[in-house]
């Protein structure tokens, strides 16, 4: 047997050592994440992202097994890089920085102790962990702000050709009955996040070509900010119609889970489009042959 490839009870003790000394160290960190998911509809995917990213790394086992462990130096610059941006955060009080080193930590320690190739192989279930990071609130709002104006400004447009008197002030739609403000959770960014990562999974899953796995992905974005334009349209005409009640309580929420639900469905829609996409002329020439 391949030294290189033999595991040995030293290696499985020193592997169980590490892991504990990260726990260690980020303990407080994952606790408040996980606390961020919990509390924070906007986030609320981050549950599903660390099983998501096991499922991809047992989809490479076999290649994992078959890779030689070849423990690289660059480990340990990409370690201590990791341990520099940990202690940056913490004197500095911040959350996604420390977040952040958490993975560039773990990146160090692959690499250290298996090797670059190791690394590769493993690097889509450890680059999907990502998504499982709450972005800063500075960057959310940069992103979240003109989505709620993209949003606001088209539904009036459409509110308006069909005969509904609106007006826009920033992102408050004013109707005659009443003012509703398109809030984060109407601006697309929370079923965004989400869709993006549930849209990365599934690309990798249904597209064969790279090409189609990037524009499956980059779809999630006008689906989830059309999606959720069609709620604040919905949400203006019954109110123009039913008056406040009805464009508020069980129905906002109601919706939000519905739109959310056909985000998926279109979503899927364009992967079974794109996958049927060059198939007929595959069919072709195989019959050829």
């Amino acid at each position: 047997m391949d030294k290189h490839n033999s595991v040995s009870s030293s290696h499985i003790f020193a592997g169980c050592i590490l892991i504990v000394l990260f726990l260690s160290l980020y303990y407080s960190v994952i606790l408040k994440m996980v606390g961020d998911w919990s509390n924070d509809p906007n986030y609320s995917h981050g549950f599903l992202v660390p099983l998501i990213a096991l499922y991809l790394l047992w989809q490479k086992r076999h290649s994992l097994i078959q890779t030689p462990i070849s423990p690289s130096n660059w480990g340990l610059i990409v370690l201590i890089s990791g341990l520099c941006i940990y202690v940056f955060g913490y004197l500095a009080a911040e959350l996604f920085t420390m977040r952040i080193s958490m993975l560039v930590v773990l990146a160090g320690l692959i690499i250290s102790n298996l090797g670059m190739s190791f690394f590769r192989y493993a690097f889509l279930p450890y680059g999907y962990l990502y998504f499982m990071i709450p972005l800063p609130y500075m960057l959310y709002d940069a992103i979240a702000f003109p989505l709620k104006l993209f949003v606001a400004k088209y539904s009036v447009i459409v509110l308006q050709s069909i005969g509904i008197s609106v007006y826009r002030e920033g992102n408050i739609i004013m109707l005659p009955a009443i003012t509703l403000e398109v809030a984060d959770a109407c601006s697309g960014i929370r079923s965004l996040m989400s869709l993006l990562a549930l849209g990365v999974a599934y690309a990798y899953f249904s597209q064969k070509s790279l090409t189609k796995k990037i524009i499956l992905v980059i779809s999630t974005i006008p689906i989830a900010v059309l999606a959720n334009a069609v709620r604040v349209i919905g949400t203006g005409i019954l109110a123009h119609q039913y008056g406040e009640k009805a464009a508020e309580g069980f129905f906002h929420e109601f919706a939000g889970m519905v739109i959310f639900a056909v985000s998926m469905a279109m979503l899927i829609g364009v992967g079974v489009v794109l996958s049927k996409i060059g198939g007929k002329r595959k069919d072709k020439d195989k019959s050829n042959l």
